[in-house]
C-alpha cells in the first residue's frame, strides 16, 4: 500500500519539526518535504505532488486563509488546518472549513503534559489519515452553501407535531461545521429544540454557535448548564463538556457533564444519545453526519429499537464515513440519506408525512 505523501507548511521550525517527527513516526505516511511559508509550497506541491497538507494559519507572505482559497480553486487537496486556540484562531479555521480545509488541530504548547501530547499526536495522525480518505471528494466539493432569501424557505413544518418531548439531536465530527450549517439553513423555525454534538475544542464552539446563528433561521446558542429547551432552538454542546438532556417536569432542561473523554471525546456524541434513552425516546430524532470513528453509533442503536426516529449521512455525501458508517454497521439507521436530503426527512417526519 502506498503511503501518504504529506507536505507540512508552517512557518515555526519547532512546530514543522514536530509535526514531520509525529508523521514519520507513523508507518502510514511519508512527509515529503516542508514549507515556511505559501509561497514556497506553491513550488514544493508542483514538484513534491502531496496527498495532503498541513496548514498553518498565520504565515509570512500570504495568510493561510487566503492560500487555502487560491488551492481550492486551482488545485484542490486535502489540508488538515494547525490553528492557535484563540478568538481570532477559531474565526480563521471555521473560515478554512468553510472554504474547504477538510480539519483542524490546535498547535501543541511548548508546555504540555505527556498526556497531552500523546493525545495530540494520536489526532493528528488519525486527522491526516482521514483527510486522505476524502481526496477525491476534495477535488469535487461543491462552493459553501449560502443562505437562501427567506421567501424561498419554509418558515414552518405544515402540521407539525410540537407538543411533548420532541427533540432533534445531531452528532457530528470531521466534516460536520459545514454538513451541520447545511442542514440547520435548510430547517424552518417552528421546530423541537435540537442539541448538537460536534467535536470541537472549547475555545472554538462559542464561535462555532454564533457562526450558525448568522447563517440560519434559527436561534443557535453555546448549550449553557440549566438550560431550558425551546423549541426553534439551537444548543451547541461546549467544547470542554458532554451534553445531556434531562427531563423537568414537562420541560427539558440541558446539563453539561464534565466526566472525561467517552470514546476518546469530550463532548460525546454517545454521552448525548445516551441521555435521550430516558425522556421518551419514541419521540426522539436522532441523526448522525460524517465524522471519522465509532462515537454514537451504540447509543443509536439503543435509542432506534426504544422508538426514536434516526438518520444518517450516506457514504457519497460524508467527507468522513466513518461514525455514520458505525451506526450502519451497528444496524441503527432508519433511514440512510444525501446530507441535502437530511432536513426534508426531518420536516417530513414531524409532519407525519414521512
Amino acid at each position: 500500500m502506498n503511503k501518504i505523501r504529506v507536505l507540512i507548511i508552517d512557518d515555526s521550525a519547532v512546530i514543522r519539526d514536530v509535526l514531520s517527527e509525529i508523521l514519520a513516526a507513523d508507518g502510514a505516511f511519508d512527509v515529503v518535504g516542508t514549507a515556511v511559508d505559501p509561497i514556497d509550497a506553491r513550488a514544493k506541491i508542483k514538484q513534491l505532488k502531496p496527498d495532503v497538507l498541513t496548514l498553518d494559519i498565520e504565515m509570512p507572505k500570504m495568510d493561510g486563509i487566503s492560500f487555502l482559497r487560491n488551492l481550492m480553486k486551482l488545485n484542490p487537496l486535502p489540508v488538515v488546518m494547525i490553528s492557535t486556540l484563540t478568538h481570532a484562531g477559531a474565526e480563521e479555521t471555521l473560515t478554512a472549513l468553510e472554504i474547504g480545509a477538510v480539519d483542524f488541530m490546535a498547535k501543541p504548547k511548548v508546555t504540555a503534559s505527556d498526556n497531552s501530547l500523546l493525545h495530540f499526536q494520536h489526532e493528528l495522525v488519525n486527522k491526516v489519515k482521514a483527510a486522505a480518505m476524502s481526496q477525491q471528494k476534495i477535488k469535487f466539493k461543491r462552493e459553501p452553501k449560502k443562505a437562501m432569501p427567506v421567501a424561498h424557505c419554509a418558515k414552518t413544518v405544515p402540521g407539525g407535531k410540537l407538543s411533548g418531548y420532541n427533540i432533534i439531536a445531531i452528532g457530528a465530527s470531521t466534516g460536520g461545521t459545514e454538513a451541520i450549517r447545511d442542514v440547520l439553513m435548510d430547517l424552518p423555525e417552528n421546530l423541537p429544540p435540537i442539541v448538537i454534538t460536534q467535536h470541537i475544542p472549547e475555545s472554538f464552539s462559542a464561535r462555532f454557535a454564533a457562526r450558525l446563528n448568522e447563517q440560519s433561521r434559527l436561534t443557535v446558542v453555546e448549550g449553557k448548564n440549566g438550560d431550558i429547551l425551546k423549541p426553534g432552538h439551537v444548543y451547541i454542546a461546549p467544547g470542554s463538556h458532554h451534553i445531556v438532556v434531562k427531563k423537568h417536569g414537562n420541560q427539558l432542561k440541558c446539563r453539561l457533564d464534565n466526566r472525561g473523554p467517552v470514546n476518546r471525546h469530550q463532548p460525546s456524541v454517545e454521552v448525548m444519545f445516551n441521555s435521550l434513552l430516558k425522556i421518551a425516546p419514541n419521540q426522539v430524532v436522532a441523526i448522525m453526519l460524517t465524522g471519522m470513528g465509532e462515537d454514537g453509533a451504540k447509543s443509536m442503536r439503543k435509542l432506534l429499537d426504544a422508538g426514536a426516529h434516526t438518520i444518517v449521512q450516506d457514504e457519497a455525501s460524508s467527507l468522513v464515513w466513518g461514525m455514520p458508517k458505525a451506526a450502519v454497521n451497528q444496524g441503527a439507521a432508519k433511514l440512510v440519506v444525501d446530507l441535502h436530503n437530511i432536513a426534508p426527512k426531518i420536516i417530513q417526519h414531524l409532519a407525519g408525512t414521512g
